[in-house]
């Protein structure tokens, strides 16, 4: 019977979303980004395994471009259209940050051919390739800094700070950048430690890149919108998401702010930068995988363009960078691996998620609803992050007459009532996306299903008593002819 519901809840799932068109052109709002550093992902060639210690944490352990393709299914299974691959060139560090060459990849990484490859996988899955431009941690080896050390400002650990106000530090960082995107066909470029960079140089870099290609320009901080960018993360979405969800019975009064003014921005609770999310959960006794759930309907239904760092899906933990840069592991429990793609599809396929209207219809100690909507559909998000069941009635001026509400996640149907409304109930730490639809009456797809799994089973039965009773009668009749034979 288990087995009978999750065929009838996945058809069900389909039957309420129409995919989106392959032919369909995405902006950076239709996106959903998967934030993946190399060298963590997965280690495919044994040929690039240079001085590799798969057990230390600061050392490179051995991912590299064709491991990233050959296992690229496990984000595509999960829905995700960008691949965000971090930094590729020369460097000292596994991160990619302490570049000694822009003009070569980094060899723990693999070759130009790889890279290429790597490329055309992605493109081959429908999915776009990023990558990262780190300039304010550079190794000392790098010769820019040696032919030019008035372009650089050296930091407190020996790296140095590209000082992009430098003119001529300026035209060298879009010259090779430039180069480089006319080379290779990725689809869009981050700075790195945004914050830090010359507002103007932003501008003039967006204005050479763009002038050559139509291609993504993000930024990688918390900050207010640039000049020259497409996105950058929208300042103070971490905290409030991670504040909101370590634990249940939180403090959300200030979720709404953000979902009414995400638009635009990129939405991460995460980061490679600090710490994971589930470090923050463990740290106050929450459990993760039912955590996580609800911070994932969070993001995939708010406004925005989620940004997923790779491991959130295993709840990878970790303070330090090291720590939280943890070589993925794939072979954990699927729920959670499960519920990301499935909010991902129904976030692909359903433009009200991605560039519908918002309205905030409820806010109160952990129990949050709003409505996302556009011309041609119409969804309501609850989240119940308290310690109690909690129910509320929605007008019939925010719903409409004659419909229902079709839960996805919990297969929850919510009728009108005698007096119009809609009253939605959910358990503790659930959260639900109901699908607002024309009222059906009896689902007559669910119960033929039924009748005829039924039928067939019924039909089994008849079949297997059909044919025991016929073994048996062959038996029986052999065994006459035995006796008969023996006298």
């Amino acid at each position: 019977m288990k087995w009978i519901s999750g065929i009838l809840s996945a058809a069900l799932l389909l039957s309420l979303t129409a995919p989106a068109s392959a032919e369909e052109t995405k902006e950076l709002q239709d996106e959903s980004i998967y934030d993946v550093l190399v060298d963590r992902y997965f280690n495919k060639q044994i040929e690039n395994d240079f001085e590799v210690v798969a057990t230390d944490p600061e050392a490179f352990n051995g991912g590299d471009f064709e491991g990233l393709a050959s296992e690229l299914l496990h984000i595509k299974d999960m829905g995700f259209t960008v691949l965000s691959i971090g930094p590729v060139f020369a460097t000292a560090t596994y991160d990619g940050k302490q570049v000694m060459d822009y003009n070569q990849f980094e060899r723990h990484f693999g070759t130009e051919e790889d890279f290429v490859n790597l490329v055309d996988t992605v493109h081959e899955n429908d999915m776009k390739l990023m990558i990262d431009i780190p300039t304010q941690k550079m190794s000392a080896e790098h010769f820019w800094v040696n032919d030019h050390p008035e372009w650089f400002v050296e930091n407190e650990d020996g790296t140095f700070a590209l000082d992009t106000s430098n003119r001529d530090a300026q035209e060298a960082l879009i010259e090779f950048a430039s180069g480089f995107i006319q080379k290779y066909e990725v689809d869009g470029l981050r700075l790195q430690e945004t914050e830090k960079l010359d507002p103007a140089f932003i501008a003039d870099f967006s204005e050479e890149i763009k002038a050559l290609r139509d291609i993504y320009l993000l930024g990688d901080a918390e900050m207010e919108p640039v000049e020259g960018l497409d996105a950058v993360v929208m300042p103070g979405v971490e905290e409030a998401l991670r504040s909101s969800y370590m634990n249940f019975d939180q403090d959300t009064s200030a979720l709404p702010a953000f979902l009414e003014n995400a638009e635009g921005s990129l939405i991460q609770a995460d980061s490679l930068r600090g710490p994971r999310v589930t470090s923050d959960i463990v740290s106050v006794n929450g459990f993760p995988p039912t955590r996580m759930r609800l911070l994932m309907t969070q993001i995939f239904t708010m406004p925005g363009v989620p940004v997923i760092q790779y491991g959130t899906e295993t709840a990878m933990s970790g303070v330090t960078a090291q720590e939280s840069h943890q070589l993925l592991n794939m072979a954990v429990e699927a729920e959670l691996i499960e519920h990301i793609g499935n909010l991902n599809s129904l976030r692909n396929s359903s433009d009200a998620f991605r560039n519908g209207k918002l309205e905030m219809i409820h806010e109160e100690d952990g129990w949050l609803i709003y409505k996302r909507s556009d011309d041609e559909e119409a969804w309501i998000i609850a989240i119940n992050n308290s310690s109690s069941t909690r129910n509320f009635t929605l007008p019939v001026e925010l719903v409409g007459s004659d419909k229902e509400l079709r839960g996805l996640f919990e297969n929850d149907i919510v009728k009108q009532e005698a007096n119009g409304s809609y009253k939605i109930t959910l358990d503790r730490e659930i959260g639900e996306t109901f699908h607002i639809i024309e009222e059906r009456g009896f689902n007559k797809a669910y119960i033929g299903a039924l009748i005829v799994l039924y039928v067939v089973f019924m039909f089994f039965l008849w079949f297997v008593w059909k044919k025991g009773r016929q073994r048996k009668a062959d038996e029986a009749a052999k065994s006459t002819n035995d006796e008969q034979s023996s006298k």
